[in-house]
């Protein structure tokens, strides 16, 4: 079978092991919305949906791994070279880690809120280019294999952790308080679940503007000046937008744009701060993202007439509080370990070995660090320090979002050595 074939079954695999995700997670919403109107047994109603539930998602995770297998086959490398793989990666072994947690616990519901973090990241990976690139020199290296893949794996467990962590905090805060501490419990509840609706906006954004095929570029003239020998050269840089430039690059000229809603010029140019041509176009990005993401909310609110944490709580009613804080802790206990060998220790050979240095405090490398002392001082809260219940969960659910600032924010906001990653 040529390469051309593999690759055909790999795109077809992976568009087919999305869609069954997203019935698995119909599946078990109905394993467990559905008992609170079953008229016989619920918690028969329960196991019966959830078994069938786990098994869909089993078989989506079995067309997931052979998008794996036959992306590597008809390639030249494993598939974690750029973010389009990377992040493809992570949401196979997110659920792989929730296949494993769900083995061991048999909890439902958990599948609830794991499955959708999956289908987020990987509607994250289908926003970047999906052909197989070439290696460049300093990703030619089996330690970038093994740093990559183990990385992603404890970040998988670490997902998993704040899927329970969250459930918990669903459970557990009461949302027809009236003191100060209910208060503000539910303001950081609906502050999660807004960071996560942004997420899906940006996801929303993008694909929108690309059906409707949208494209503005903008022209800078780029000048350098070399530090030794103190020439000045200038080169003509060319960035193309696939969304509506509210800010255009930095002291940059329109050399095309299509009009939006009878918007024909950009709203702002990026400060002078904000240098580089792609610089703008990332900006330009997340201004989008959040706004898409408060539109979504918006709507939402609109159409439920009260918060997504009040809506979604009741459906946690009979699971043990204390159940979801173990599952929590032990998702992430598991994923420490894998996460430090990944991230740091064996991150660490490779960059000496493709730069010539352990550690350079490249942005990503900061936020890996940052990430790991994070849990690090979890993993210490918990066991010296008696945290757990809710304390523990904020923990876990923080946590997290710094996760995903490593992988998304730093990959779009900030420039450095790991922009290879199919991001500019």
């Amino acid at each position: 079978m040529s390469s051309f074939d593999l690759l055909e079954i790999s795109k077809h695999a992976f568009m087919y092991s999305f869609f069954i995700y997203c019935a698995s997670f119909i599946f078990f919403a109905v394993a467990v919305m559905g008992r609170n109107w079953s008229n016989r047994n619920p918690e028969q109603h329960m196991r019966k949906w959830g078994r069938i539930a786990f098994t869909t998602s089993s078989i989506g995770l079995a067309g997931h791994l052979l998008y794996f297998g036959t992306r590597w086959a008809g390639g030249t490398h494993i598939p974690v070279s750029n973010m389009y793989e990377f992040m493809s990666f992570l949401s196979m072994m997110i659920m792989i880690a929730f296949t494993v947690v769900f083995l061991i616990y048999r909890k439902t519901t958990l599948g609830l809120f794991a499955l959708p973090i999956a289908i987020i990241v990987m509607a994250y990976a289908a926003v970047f280019p999906r052909e197989v690139q070439p290696l460049i020199p300093s990703l030619k290296s089996i330690w970038l294999y093994i740093h990559v893949t183990l990385a992603a794996t404890g970040e998988s467990f670490f997902a998993v952790g704040f899927a329970a962590a969250f459930m918990y905090l669903l459970r557990t805060v009461n949302f027809k308080g009236t003191d100060k501490s209910d208060r503000r419990q539910r303001r950081w509840v609906e502050f999660t679940l807004f960071s996560i609706i942004i997420v899906i906006g940006f996801i929303v954004a993008v694909f929108a503007f690309r059906l409707g095929g949208y494209e503005t570029v903008f022209t800078r003239e780029h000048v350098t000046t070399s530090a030794t020998t103190g020439v000045s050269t200038s080169k003509v840089e060319n960035v193309a937008y696939t969304m509506p430039p509210i800010i255009a690059p930095y002291d940059s000229t329109t050399d095309h744009m299509e009009s939006f809603i009878g918007i024909t010029e950009p709203l702002f140019h990026a400060p002078s701060w904000i240098d580089g041509i792609t610089a703008g176009r990332k900006l330009n990005t997340i201004v989008w993202s959040i706004l898409a993401g408060i539109i979504i909310y918006i709507l939402l609110r609109l159409i439920i007439r009260r918060s997504l944490g009040e809506l979604v709580s009741p459906l946690l009613k009979g699971l043990d509080p204390d159940d979801l804080d173990e599952i929590s802790y032990r998702a992430i206990a598991i994923g420490f370990p894998i996460f430090t060998l990944g991230a740091l220790v064996f991150a660490m050979i490779w960059a000496q070995q493709a730069w010539g240095r352990f550690w350079g405090w490249d942005p990503k490398e900061v936020w890996a660090l940052i990430s790991w002392l994070y849990y690090s001082a979890y993993l210490h809260l918990r066991l010296s320090r008696g945290f757990q219940g809710r304390k523990a969960s904020w923990l876990a659910v923080i946590g997290f979002l710094v996760i995903m600032f490593t992988l998304v924010g730093v990959n779009l906001v900030i420039a450095g050595l790991h922009s290879y990653a199919g991001t500019n």
